[in-house]
């Protein structure tokens, strides 16, 4: 994946009727619509709200989280976008990131996966703090990062290093030590480069998948439901890659 091209430098939102089509996705607890939080990544947005309206097949959008990556590479500057869309029994999934084909950038082409999870499947919804200089906190400081994580298929990563006694001087061989995190998908959002808000969305998103994961009433849904239960959808094949968190 080469640097990315001028088009999918942040856009101001279009007010067209194509931009405006998805403007039902609104949650008044959260920062902003969903439509929104896609026209401020500036990501292709138009064609990432589609892909998302495709993959939601007419299901209510109770919660979202938009989450956009930077990162160098060299000399190269690398982008993707996670979105993330809970439904009261599905939670999707979409993944887009581009790829350049040639030199000058005029041919490029977007990798889209989308994944649908029933919640019911959902094993587990981990939320990480990260608050500065704890010796002074007070009620109203603000969380500088969250890192989310949402296991559901119960692939498991594991973390390995060499072990040791705790003593500098000693060189014998001591094994390996690790740890094991169940995490099918990984997020991490800082306040210092998405902002406090997203960082708030993050929280709100997350006890709002732990309400309809358990059963019990969210607290971001906008409107009442008159539709009945749809049928749940199986989990696509492709699995999200793991490589979110950096």
């Amino acid at each position: 994946m080469t640097s990315q091209p001028p088009a999918s430098k942040p856009q101001a939102p279009d007010h067209s009727p194509q931009a405006v089509q998805h403007s039902s996705h609104n949650h008044s607890l959260q920062g902003q619509s969903l439509d929104a939080a896609l026209q401020q990544a500036g990501f292709y947005p138009l064609l990432v709200a589609d892909v998302v309206d495709d993959a939601l097949d007419g299901r209510d959008c109770l919660a979202h989280l938009v989450h956009l990556e930077t990162h160098f590479d060299r000399a190269e500057v690398r982008r993707h976008i996670t979105v993330l869309v809970l439904t009261e029994d599905m939670l999707v999934i979409t993944h887009v990131d581009d790829q350049q084909l040639d030199e000058a950038g005029e041919q490029i082409v977007a990798q889209i996966s989308t994944e649908s999870v029933p919640v019911a499947q959902i094993r587990s919804v981990v939320l990480s703090y990260m608050y500065a200089q704890p010796q002074n906190y007070k009620p109203s400081d603000p969380v500088r990062e969250v890192t989310l994580s949402i296991a559901w298929s119960g692939g498991q990563r594991l973390d390995m290093g060499p072990a040791s006694c705790g003593d500098p001087q000693c060189e014998a061989d001591h094994g390996y030590s690790g740890t094991i995190a169940q995490e099918d998908i990984v997020l991490r959002i800082s306040a210092e480069a998405d902002g406090l808000q997203a960082v708030q969305d993050a929280k709100l998103f997350a006890r709002a998948l732990r309400a309809v994961n358990t059963g019990s009433p969210t607290p971001v849904r906008h409107t009442p439901s008159a539709t009945h239960p749809r049928p749940r959808m199986g989990v696509f094949a492709s699995r999200l890659s793991r490589g979110h968190k950096r």
